[in-house]
């Protein structure tokens, strides 16, 4: 399934009477009130998704701030969000889903084919005019079988010697890239050979992703393209699973590193490196 849906064809689908499973996943760093925003307003059917409780197990040096959880648990949660198999699900945000991105990887990862992202999220959905509406919403239990093992990965020891052979993104700011600021994770910089990618350059002013062919051009910069093995990290494996959605987009396949940096950077054994440059300026 394509990885995006725009908001004509969702409302069509929805006034057509079309099963759609709707995942309102608004969740960002520094903002822990996503249910709040959530019963405040969002698209009409609309289940909230909590990202940390939901997409995540509880944080581990080991594994990073978001570690992945167990397919069993995610199994339940999807069923909680009334997912059956042969479904249609959409997931959306109010940040140009750059956390709805990680339903969106979970979903295809756990071997959940027909899932995709609202285009340009709520904040599109609301300039076309369309309603909104207020408090809980409930679904029927759903009864989707997930397998897992539908996305790459990679691990940490696999991140280090990546860009010796294919190209690793970053997928995070370029001030917590360069090592400039650093507010969750104990060290600052980058993993050595990294390429900064901010996500954030993957939109456009509305926050719809770029066409496929701009994306193309984007990496191509960045050196990735279809023939060359490319791997993205962020913080803690949310907004790269953005990145991965951009690529998609572009043409080209793309493994996580799921701990990313929180996982990376808890290690003392592995080298972090400040700076623009890839190899950068110094080593922590």
């Amino acid at each position: 399934m394509d990885p995006l849906m725009d908001v004509p064809a969702l409302n069509a689908r929805m006034e057509s009477g079309q099963r759609t499973v709707l995942l309102d996943v608004r969740w960002a760093l520094g903002d822990p009130d996503g249910r709040l925003h959530y019963l405040d307003a969002h698209i009409p059917g609309a289940l909230y998704v909590d990202l940390p409780t939901e997409l995540a197990d509880p944080a581990e040096h080991a594994r990073g701030r978001h570690p992945l959880p167990a397919l069993s648990r995610f199994q339940a949660a999807a069923r909680r969000w009334g997912i059956c198999n042969g479904d249609t699900v959409v997931a959306y945000d109010d940040a140009g889903n750059t956390s709805a991105a990680r339903a969106w990887w979970m979903l295809r990862n756990a071997g959940f084919g027909n899932v995709c992202l609202l285009d340009g999220g709520l904040a599109a959905w609301r300039r076309a005019g369309l309603p909104l509406q207020g408090g809980a919403e409930e679904a029927a239990p759903g009864d989707v079988l997930l397998t897992g093992n539908g996305m790459s990965t990679i691990t940490a020891a696999q991140a280090a010697v990546w860009a010796e052979h294919g190209v690793l993104l970053d997928a995070r700011a370029g001030e917590r890239y360069r090592g400039e600021v650093e507010p969750v994770d104990p060290r600052a910089g980058h993993i050595p050979g990294a390429v900064s990618a901010p996500t954030t350059e993957n939109l456009d002013g509305d926050g719809c992703f770029l066409p496929a062919q701009e994306l193309r051009r984007r990496f191509a910069r960045l050196g990735a393209d279809r023939e060359t093995p490319t791997a993205v990290y962020c913080g803690s494996g949310v907004t790269a699973a953005h990145q991965i959605a951009a690529l998609e987009i572009a043409g080209i396949p793309a493994a996580l590193f799921p701990g990313s940096f929180s996982e990376w950077s808890n290690d003392p054994s592995r080298p972090v490196v400040t700076g623009p440059a890839p190899d950068g300026a110094e080593a922590t």
